[in-house]
């Protein structure tokens, strides 16, 4: 039987997020005053320097696929981004209805314009192509996965991004495998969020372990890997992901999320940027600055957490750091030795849970990228949602609610 996406933390069975939301509530639209302090609560874009990159490039020219419950481009911040995409899995007519929400905030923390008090993205002048393999209530298949990852490729995305996963040995997602070789063979990139089980038997999740995708970890505003975020040889990136302001499934009030969903959108978004700059340079050359420019961590490099390190593309769109080298060698196989990543017992038809690390030392070590992390390089969605409240927005009626979601979501936590 194959086994269900997810694109949030999933149960014991993997199969369902039940996430317990504390909710505050507000009727109409978003006021002003929430408005504002939604920006404020994005705390990676200062820590980016996102506004400053965005005077040098924005994500012009280049198609961001979204894979994910689909993106509905009804909100403000998404106005004009959107293209129509395509259902690979669901009722919809097309990838612009999103009945779940996740997508669209994928979508919103890539290339959201901030219109009408939105999420203000870090590429706003990227394209979004919503690919829809996921329903309210059913996920996709390996199958599935592959030719949504071939219709991105065969319609202009440039970087792909899968906020999404399951906990699946890559030898057991042969179409989503010959899918991944596709795109790079035609030049794209992939990212997928590494997943949210780094806390309970860090299970091994694909696409992120597949060879050729970027699996993305998250980490928090300190820099250091949130307890979620799955670890492994699979990850290559971290960003950040913890607390990241997001709509709500009513796309009238905010949440706020954790997860390694939101870290991968994050990194695709800075690719699309490097990328708007240097439009001559190849898949293999964006990631290799990006890798290049990482904030590294300490000790052995690639780490089990965040790999190469924590992006900041700032280095080379502000700094003009990092030299792109062989247009047609991918630099994450070349380090590798073209190895396939498969970290976990739990990844295998057996789904056993791999333990915890016990040497806490050792781990904390791992985990911390550096002092440069705070202030370089904060960027993170696979965890419990809670809404943000309003500073000045008036009364708030606040309501304890129990949401089963498909999604790799964390809300509250990544």
């Amino acid at each position: 039987m194959p086994i269900p996406i997810r694109a949030a933390r999933s149960n014991a069975q993997r199969s369902l997020v039940l996430l317990t939301a504390a909710l505050t509530c507000w009727a109409g639209t978003v006021p002003t005053a929430l408005a504002e302090d939604v920006r404020s609560r994005q705390w990676y874009l200062d820590a980016m320097k996102v506004e400053q990159m965005q005077e040098v490039a924005t994500g012009s020219g280049v198609t961001v696929a979204v894979v994910d419950t689909g993106v509905d481009r009804g909100v403000p911040e998404l106005h004009g981004r959107v293209l129509s995409g395509k259902v690979m899995a669901g009722n919809s007519a097309n990838g612009t209805d999103d009945t779940n929400g996740h997508g669209t905030h994928m979508a919103s923390l890539i290339a959201g314009t901030g219109s009408g008090g939105g999420i203000q993205g870090v590429a706003p002048g990227a394209k979004i192509l919503p690919v829809k393999n996921q329903s309210a209530n059913a996920f996709a298949a390996d199958e599935v996965m592959g030719k949504s990852i071939r219709f991105a490729v065969d319609h202009g995305a440039k970087v792909i991004n899968i906020s999404m996963g399951a906990p699946r040995s890559n030898e057991d997602a042969p179409f989503t495998k010959r899918a991944v070789d596709y795109a790079t063979s035609k030049g794209k990139l992939i990212f997928a969020s590494s997943g949210n089980d780094g806390d309970q038997g860090n299970a091994s999740d694909y696409p992120a372990n597949i060879p050729g995708v970027v699996g993305v970890g998250a980490v928090d505003s300190s820099g250091t890997v949130a307890k979620f975020s799955t670890y492994g040889p699979q990850v290559a990136l971290a960003t950040p992901g913890e607390d990241i302001p997001g709509r709500c499934k009513d796309m009238k009030a905010f949440c706020r999320t954790s997860g390694t969903s939101p870290a991968a959108a994050l990194a695709s978004a800075s690719a699309a940027l490097i990328w708007s700059k240097h439009p001559s340079w190849t898949n293999n050359q964006v990631l290799r600055v990006m890798m290049q420019t990482a904030n590294k961590p300490k000790g052995k490099i690639p780490s089990r957490y965040i790999g190469y390190g924590i992006i900041r593309p700032a280095q080379v769109l502000l700094g003009g750091k990092g030299k792109p080298g062989q247009a047609d060698v991918n630099p994450l196989l070349e380090r590798e030795g073209a190895t396939t990543p498969d970290p976990s017992p739990s990844a295998s038809k057996s789904g056993g849970a791999q333990p915890q690390p016990s040497d806490s030392n050792k781990q904390a070590s791992d985990q911390q990228a550096g002092k440069e992390t705070t202030a370089d390089a904060k960027s993170g969605d696979s965890g419990n949602t809670g809404l943000w409240i309003a500073l000045g927005a008036g009364a708030a009626i606040v309501v304890a609610a129990v949401a089963v979601v498909m999604v790799r979501r964390r809300g509250s936590q990544y």
